[in-house]
């Protein structure tokens, strides 16, 4: 299990807390999500970085705090510049409206601070 989650985190740059608990609580399903998730966060036609992007679009999208933060953190950890963040977050914007790219950028001041 531990070994897992270091290659996910290797691949998305920061994994959820409850993962841990998955695998403690449903074994099964743990093994199930973990194949998914190397599936699609591998490398690809996409890049991971690029992928990230578009993970932070979508739950800006939907307003969901946890999965934003979560996917904020891993795009730094990745090495994602908040320029490219917030050009995904305008994108959200012209696709799912303001209340996206709003919500989106309060994240992203929150956790990506200029150094």
């Amino acid at each position: 299990m531990e070994r897992d989650l270091e290659d996910l985190e290797s691949m998305i740059g920061k994994v959820p807390k409850f993962f841990r608990e998955l695998a403690r609580n449903d074994p099964e399903m743990y093994s199930m999500v973990m194949k998914l998730e190397s599936h699609i966060w591998g490398d690809g036609a996409l890049s991971k970085k690029t992928k990230k992007l578009i993970a932070i679009a979508i739950a800006a999208s939907l307003r969901d705090q946890h999965a934003v933060s979560a996917q904020i953190a891993g795009a730094a950890a990745l090495g994602v510049r908040r320029e490219e963040v917030e050009e995904a977050l305008r994108v959200a914007f012209l696709l799912a409206g303001m209340p996206a790219y709003v919500y989106g950028k309060a994240q992203l001041d929150e956790i990506m601070t200029d150094a």
